[in-house]
């Protein structure tokens, strides 16, 4: 009964992450099929861009902080709750320095030649990147590489999709499924 009880409870947490994360996927689609069409259609900038979102949120709040005022709605809403801690500020901006400082090593080691395999790798992408830049626009390149980014995280959260490629490659073990 209990281990019933509690396969019921992970089944419906694993169909609730499965449903959020799709949530997330969609609206990760929208926002960059807004980005997309707001750079590449009408030809703005990326710094229109935010101007334009932070216009649209300062109207919008402004126009609700009136409705409400008008409504005597009382929110509750702590501005300080809205601040992200030292701490998170801290990661957000050692994860960024990690991230720049591995791909500054991987240049590094590049140019320098010793090691000739990733040179070649890292000359090979480029080639790849630069003629695809002269046949599309840097904004459809981004866009068409978010969407793949989605579809991809789409399969890998989809059960139906994982159980395929499982049942594609062999792998007929049940451990892994549990873990997730």
């Amino acid at each position: 009964m209990m281990d019933s009880n509690s396969t019921a409870k992970r089944e419906k947490r694993r169909r609730q992450s499965e449903k959020s994360r799709a949530l997330i996927l969609i609206g990760v689609i929208v926002s960059g099929s807004l980005v997309y069409y707001h750079c590449a259609y009408r030809g703005a900038s990326v710094v229109s861009l935010i101007s334009d979102v932070l216009i649209v949120l300062l109207c919008s709040l402004a126009i609700l902080g009136l409705l409400f005022r008008q409504l005597t709605i009382q929110v509750p809403v702590d501005p300080l709750e809205w601040q992200i801690s030292q701490d998170t500020a801290n990661s957000i901006v050692a994860w960024l320095a990690n991230t720049i400082g591995a791909a500054e090593s991987v240049l590094r080691v590049a140019a320098t030649g010793h090691d000739k395999r990733l040179f070649f790798k890292v000359v090979i992408c480029l080639y790849i990147l630069s003629a695809l830049g002269r046949l599309v626009s840097g904004v459809t390149v981004a866009y068409a590489g978010l969407c793949l980014f989605c579809l991809y995280m789409l399969a890998e959260t989809s059960q139906s999709v994982s159980q395929f490629l499982r049942g594609r490659n062999g792998n007929t073990d049940t451990s892994e499924q549990d873990i997730m």
